[in-house]
């Protein structure tokens, strides 16, 4: 019955959160909010919120990390995609752990952010702004509905 649970929850609190990134994109002129990892975010935020690496400080900076870390090779490594893709990404992952930043979604956003070829603007709109947003769902949603100890504090 837990996993049945668990499993409930997390996809409707993953739809609450994904959907308000969602208008917040689409139906306002706000900007952009959402992006492809954040789903693989909600996995860890809903599904497993005790975990270190679904706790907010890895969520933020492991997507703003990330996200700068693909900039920087979009911007200034004149070589080929298919040899900047990779290095953004060892890049990225081997920073997130040394940083004890590691939130595995992020490890896909040198991908999204050279593919899609994107403006430095990206970092604010939606790393960091769609990051606080999941943060603050995290919070409400992990403490004040479901009643876990979210974040985990040491």
């Amino acid at each position: 019955m837990h996993k049945i649970k668990q499993s409930f929850f997390a996809g409707l609190f993953s739809l609450v959160t994904i959907g308000i990134l969602t208008i917040l994109t689409y139906k306002t002129e706000f900007g952009l909010f959402l992006i492809a990892s954040f789903g693989s975010s909600m996995v860890l935020l809903y599904g497993y919120p005790e975990s270190p690496f679904a706790q907010p400080k890895n969520i933020f900076f492991g997507h703003l990390l990330t996200a700068f870390i693909g900039m920087i090779f979009l911007y200034f490594v004149p070589l080929p995609l298919y040899i900047i893709i990779p290095l953004a990404v060892g890049f990225g992952v081997g920073s997130m752990i040394f940083l004890n930043v590691t939130h595995p979604p992020a490890g896909g956003n040198p991908i999204i952010v050279i593919i899609g070829s994107v403006s430095p603007d990206y970092l604010f709109n939606p790393v960091i702004s769609g990051t606080i947003i999941v943060i603050i769902f995290g919070v409400l949603i992990n403490r004040f509905i479901l009643k876990k100890n979210y974040p985990k504090l040491k």
